[in-house]
C-alpha cells in the first residue's frame, strides 16, 4: 500500500511510485467508507506505523481495555469500546453518515462479524507473501448463513483483490 500514489494523496503527501488497479481501489475504498471498526490487534499493529489522519474517519476498536479516545490531527478518532458488536455497528452506521462502513480485522473481528451475519461484502486481498502464523480468516464461520457470489476479480502486479457479495440464506 505505501508505494501506491492513492495512499500519500490520501493523507495529502507527496510519495508513492504507482498508479495502477491497487491505487484505483485505495481510492474507492477511502472514498466510500464512513467508518472503520478493527480488533485491537489489528490497530497494535497498525498504531506505531500509521500515519497521522490515516482513516479520516471514525475508527472503532473493539477491546477489553479501557483507554480514552485517540484524536489524531486532522478527523481520525479512534475509540475503543467493550460493548457488542451490533452496538458498535449501530455507533458506526451513525458515524458514517449514510456512507460504508469498513470491517478492517483482524480475523477474529471478521470472524464476529459474519458469523452474526452482519457482512454484505468483503473484499480479500491476496499478496504471495509467506507469514507464517496468523488466525486463519475464514476458520470458525457459519457456511450456512450465507449465499457467497464473487462479484469482482482485480489482478495487479503486487497484489490480487477479490470482492465477494453476500446475501443471508
Amino acid at each position: 500500500m505505501y508505494k501506491q500514489k492513492a495512499f500519500w494523496k490520501n493523507i495529502n503527501l507527496e510519495g508513492g511510485e504507482e498508479y495502477g488497479e491497487d491505487s484505483n481501489l485505495i481510492d474507492e475504498v477511502f472514498s466510500r467508507t464512513g467508518a472503520y471498526i478493527m480488533g485491537k490487534r489489528m490497530f497494535e499493529e497498525g498504531e506505531v506505523n500509521w500515519p497521522e489522519d490515516l482513516y479520516k474517519a471514525d475508527v472503532f476498536v473493539l477491546t477489553h481495555e479501557k483507554r480514552i479516545p485517540w484524536v489524531q490531527r486532522g478527523i481520525t478518532v479512534f475509540y475503543f469500546t467493550d460493548e457488542k458488536i451490533e452496538a458498535v455497528l449501530e455507533k458506526a452506521k451513525e458515524s458514517a453518515k449514510g456512507k460504508d462502513i469498513r470491517i478492517q480485522g483482524g480475523a477474529n473481528t471478521i470472524q464476529q462479524f459474519l458469523n452474526a451475519g452482519l457482512i454484505d461484502e468483503f473484499t480479500i486481498h491476496i499478496v504471495p507473501i509467506i507469514l507464517g502464523s496468523g488466525i486463519r480468516l475464514l476458520d470458525n464461520i457459519d457456511r450456512n448463513k450465507y449465499e457467497i457470489e464473487i462479484s469482482e476479480v482485480i489482478p495487479s502486479t503486487l497484489t490480487t483483490h477479490l470482492k465477494y457479495k453476500l446475501t443471508r440464506k
